[in-house]
């Protein structure tokens, strides 16, 4: 290799900083003429790039007189350069001997050189008489400092791995080209990347490069032959850097250089019905500026986008921002702050389908050196924890990103470069370690259908928290082929209710547990058109153990109900009470009846015109499952409406 240019220009910069340096004062830290005509000689040698001759010169000038601190600084540079880490520690070490405050720089150079060679505590030592005795360069302190932390982080992480086997994902994704940028869904059976590779098939210096996405679908646990995803979303243009919906069906991409493009990268997004993807729309202002915006990741519910971004009032260069979608527009994006971002950059989040855990690669935050992969947990009170590091070896002294989690919280999927892959960027997959692992999620997933005619519906889906009350994730099924996907986050007690106009609504309720985990619900949804007759249980309606005392998670399919009602003003409804065979006859009827009552009291009491209710217990006498099963009893204890008029 030809080191010619690199090796003037390197010396000429460090003689220019070192004659800057001492311009006012003397010409060099020597008086002795034989060592200074010696050391002139060296950098005449320079000035022709001889580095033989350069070498020579100033070791016999530095020999001359060992308190000549500049022939020493130049050898340090001059073995830098040619990457001989431990020759030019020995020379720049010479240099701070020779004259300890005349180039303090040199121990900063020490620190970073003996740190390159994993020799810590030698970098520690250079790090500290850096900040003990330099007094002109205070802007690097900082950096200093961050550095013994960062040798600190190594020196704990190389001593306490963390379990790590990652496994190329294979042929059928991965090839010679570059694969990256991974996104998949819920239910792990689709896995979408980006993949670069040359425009005309051959690789070359100089051949155009393209980004397109591509999608692998696991069949019997194996990964299918990914294949390219047509128009109009790949185009002639780059896409990468997407993410997608829990169930498949929307994408965010950045798309960059595009004559509808507010800036360089701008964020797109598409849907998907059926088979048949949407021509992607630009997602405009404000999200989209002049600055570069890229990289984005969404709420299960599609209604908070994170991206990254380098716009004006941020934290550094690139940092990690927000979005909401509020009244079908999204909000001036906000910026993430600490302690997410940092000076440095931050990149290539992923917030987890539990919406609560974030992974993100970031410079800024200590680690093992360049970008670490790091996990964020947002709190009650709607702030993010202090980053933790995923560990080493997963990261390294080189750069991580672009990592996203399952749904379970077990498995990771990442980009490398590591030896042994099909091309130089290779997906894998591996078992995330416990301690950074998110709050595990399931999933729901089926198709809904008119129950009368079989027609597959579009239909509105919402999961409710039955403690909180609170809205935990809302989606539409396929107006193609009926198909849903929404994730259940956490171990709690949630109320399912699909809605559409002219139907009457469907109600179910999930109690997820450690074993649903590994067990997700398949459901077919059959809704009933509003007519005469038509009926539904209230599924989501509970009561106190031989009571007919509400439940407060009642509340939750009640309202829906009374929804229904106001969207149909002329409907009327019998409300009717269901029990078992437990207890007597008497008792059973009584109870029936009063259930039934408790219902029409609240819809009243919450704007109901009495006149449109009608409410009567059965107890009994009408069982749809076997009473001689504690599930069949259970179905048997319901709450009914039938529309008795339209």
């Amino acid at each position: 290799m030809n080191n010619t240019k690199p090796f003037l220009f390197f010396l000429t910069a460090a003689l220019i900083s070192i004659t800057a340096t001492f311009a006012q004062k003397q010409p060099y830290t020597s008086s002795n003429r034989k060592a200074v005509g010696l050391y002139e000689k060296g950098k005449q040698c320079m000035d022709r790039s001889d580095r033989p001759c350069a070498e020579n010169h100033f070791k016999q000038a530095a020999k001359a007189d060992p308190k000549f601190a500049e022939p020493n600084i130049m050898l340090g540079e001059m073995f830098e350069d040619a990457h001989r880490d431990s020759m030019a520690c020995v020379y720049y070490r010479a240099a701070v001997q020779a004259n300890p405050t005349f180039y303090t720089m040199a121990w900063l150079r020490i620190g970073e050189l003996e740190l390159r060679q994993q020799h810590y505590a030698a970098a520690v030592e250079a790090y500290t008489q850096f900040l003990a005795l330099d007094k002109k360069n205070p802007d690097k302190h900082a950096e200093v400092e961050k550095k013994m932390k960062t040798v600190a982080f190594r020196q704990h992480a190389y001593a306490n791995p963390v379990p790590f086997n990652p496994q190329n994902m294979g042929a059928a994704v991965n090839t010679p080209n570059d694969e990256y940028l991974p996104a998949l869904t819920a239910d792990g059976q689709t896995l979408v990347f980006t993949r670069r590779f040359p425009r005309t098939g051959k690789t070359t210096a100089n051949s155009p490069m393209e980004e397109d996405f591509y999608v692998s679908v696991k069949k019997n646990g194996e990964w299918g032959k990914a294949v390219r995803m047509s128009e109009p979303v790949n185009t002639y243009d780059n896409e990468g850097a997407q993410c997608i919906s829990q169930d498949g069906r929307m994408m965010i991409f950045t798309g960059c250089n595009r004559k509808d493009g507010a800036g360089r990268c701008d964020l797109y997004i598409c849907h998907r019905e059926g088979t048949q993807w949407s021509k992607p729309q630009n997602l405009g202002m404000p999200v989209n500026t002049a600055a570069w915006e890229a990289q984005p990741t969404f709420s299960v519910d599609g209604k908070t986008l994170y991206f990254v971004c380098n716009r004006k009032g941020g934290l550094g260069g690139m940092d990690i921002w927000k979005s909401e979608m509020v009244n079908g527009e999204w909000t001036d994006p906000i910026n993430l702050g600490a302690p997410i971002n940092t000076p440095d950059d931050e990149m290539s989040p992923f917030i987890h389908f539990d919406d609560h855990t974030l992974y993100f690669a970031s410079k800024g935050h200590i680690g093992m050196g360049g970008f670490d992969l790091f996990m964020s947990k947002l709190q009650d009170d709607g702030t993010w924890s202090e980053p933790v590091n995923v560990g080493y070896p997963i990261n390294t002294e080189g750069d991580e990103s672009n990592m996203i989690v399952s749904a379970d919280g077990r498995t990771a999927i990442y980009s490398s470069d590591q030896p042994g892959g099909y091309g130089r960027e290779d997906l894998y997959m591996f078992e995330l370690p416990e301690e950074v692992r998110p709050q595990a999620t399931t999933y729901i997933q089926g198709i809904v259908y008119d129950k009368k005619t079989k027609q597959r519906l579009s239909a509105d889906f919402a999961i409710s928290d039955l403690t909180t009350k609170s809205d935990v994730v809302s989606a539409t099924s396929d107006p193609v082929d009926g198909s849903f996907l929404l994730t259940l986050p956490g171990l709690h007690h949630y109320a399912l209710s699909v809605s559409k106009e002219g139907y009457l609504f469907y109600s179910k309720n999930f109690e997820m547990t450690a074993a649903s985990i590994d067990n997700p619900f398949t459901l077919e949804v059959p809704l009933e058109p509003i007519e005469v007759g038509s009926s539904v249980t209230l599924n989501n309606v509970f009561f106190e153990m031989a009571k007919w005392d509400l439940k407060e998670e009642s509340t939750v399919e009640l309202d829906k109900l009374i929804a229904l009602m106001n969207e149909n003003p002329n409907m009327r409804v019998l409300l009717e009470g269901h029990t078992d065979n437990v207890g007597s006859d008497v008792a059973n009827q009584k109870l029936s009846e009063n259930r039934a009552k408790a219902v029409y009291d609240y819809l009243v009491k919450h704007g109901v015109a009495a006149s449109r209710l009608q409410y009567k217990g059965y107890g009994e006498t009408k069982p749809i499952a076997d009473n001689n099963t504690e599930e069949g009893r259970a179905q048997n204890r319901r709450t009914v409406f039938t529309v008795t008029q339209k």
